[in-house]
């Protein structure tokens, strides 16, 4: 089971930056996820809210700002002893942290409609140029997976599931053309993993911070664990 830092690692660094990047990759972990959005002039930036007030205090909606101006917002609003100043990264910038990486979910938050996926997908496809070997794109809205297939898309990509719908789930994977369901931690029950499993998907599970939960799910065969607390999970499991 890989350890998947999630948004880079949030419970120990500010979430979706390139210093949080680097720290995942000080400590050994080459396994990430992280949050996608796309700006109003095409470029797309590594984001989890639709606007940066949590993160940074800044009320601004993300969609309405160009790349220029999302780069003067600094991330460490809760994180005032981090050093270094985070601001908004693009996707490219990411990328370029996450050469040596092994395994990457790219997740894209919901869209309006399905001109936007498509407007999405295309510049998707420009900033992961090179990472289809380790890269897997992820998201919650179907608009997003109907627009990869649409694409031809190359890339892997997963089903990321927070509402009980049970084997629904698998079935919309396979529609999808998905190698890959993540489940919310309390959706992944054991039967949930079987079934997922015996539908050949991979698993990822998030987000799982406690180590006896974690335990269990590498005990079940589940491929990904998606943690706040990577330190925390790197000193307890056997890997």
């Amino acid at each position: 089971m890989r350890i998947i830092g999630h948004r880079g690692a949030r419970g120990e660094a500010p979430e979706n930056t390139l210093g949080g990047f680097h720290y995942l990759h000080h400590l050994g972990v080459r396994a990430v996820e992280f949050d996608v959005r796309q700006l109003k002039d095409d470029q797309l930036v590594v984001i989890h809210d639709d606007n940066f007030v949590r993160t940074t205090g800044q009320l601004q909606h993300v969609e309405s700002c160009t790349l220029a101006q999302a780069q003067q917002f600094d991330h460490r609003h809760h994180w005032q002893a981090w050093a270094e100043p985070e601001y908004t990264p693009s996707l490219e910038q990411v990328m370029a942290c996450l050469t040596d990486f092994e395994h990457i979910e790219v997740e894209i938050k919901a869209v309006a409609d399905e001109v936007a996926a498509e407007r999405l997908i295309v510049q998707l496809h420009q900033d992961l140029k090179g990472f289809e070997q380790t890269a897997t794109i992820t998201s919650f809205d179907v608009k997003i997976l109907a627009a990869l297939q649409q694409y031809q898309s190359h890339f892997k990509r997963g089903l990321l599931v927070e509402i009980p719908i049970g084997e629904y789930a698998i079935e919309f994977a396979h529609q999808y053309g998905c190698n890959q369901i993540g489940w919310k931690d309390q959706l992944a029950t054991d039967e949930m993993i079987q079934r997922t499993q015996q539908a050949d998907l991979e698993i990822s599970v998030w987000t799982v911070n406690e180590i006896e939960r974690a335990k269990h799910l590498q005990q079940l065969g589940v491929q990904g664990l998606i943690t706040d607390v990577p330190t925390t999970m790197l000193q307890h499991l056997s890997l």
